[in-house]
C-alpha cells in the first residue's frame, strides 16, 4: 500500500525546492525523492515539470 502523506496540498517551500533540485540532479528516483521530501510521486513529478527537471527513471 502506498505510503499517506499528511502535507496534502501544501505550498512547496525554498528549502524544498532545492532539495528536490539537488537530489534529482545526483539522479535519485521518483519513489526516493517522495521519500526523502515526504511527499507524494504525483507531487514531485508535478514539481520537476513545472522546474524543468528530469527525475531518473528505476529499471
Amino acid at each position: 500500500m502506498a505510503e499517506k502523506f499528511e502535507r496534502h496540498r501544501q505550498p512547496w517551500r525554498q528549502d524544498e525546492i532545492q532539495k528536490l533540485h539537488q537530489l534529482a540532479a545526483k539522479g535519485m528516483a521518483l519513489k526516493a525523492l517522495a521519500k526523502a521530501l515526504t511527499r507524494s510521486e504525483e507531487s514531485i513529478k508535478d514539481r520537476a515539470k513545472e522546474d524543468g527537471l528530469k527525475i531518473a527513471k528505476l529499471r
